[in-house]
């Protein structure tokens, strides 16, 4: 006989288990959460509101004209 243990399919599938946790150990970073670019997103709200408010100032500039 070897000099290794018998191992069943629930022994061997308890083996995987554990190697596979330990390996998910090893790789998990510290969380951190998303940080949202709120630089660009201002400025893009700003340039569109500044147009929605022009283009409103132009359409009732040409209504007054007629």
């Amino acid at each position: 006989m070897t000099d290794q243990p018998v191992l069943n399919e629930v022994a061997a599938a308890a083996r995987d288990a554990k190697r596979v946790a330990d390996a998910a150990a090893d790789t998990s970073q510290p969380a951190r959460p998303q940080k949202w670019p709120l630089v660009p997103i201002g400025i893009g709200v700003g340039i569109g509101s500044a147009a929605l408010a022009a283009a409103m100032l132009y359409a009732n500039a040409e209504r007054r004209k007629r």
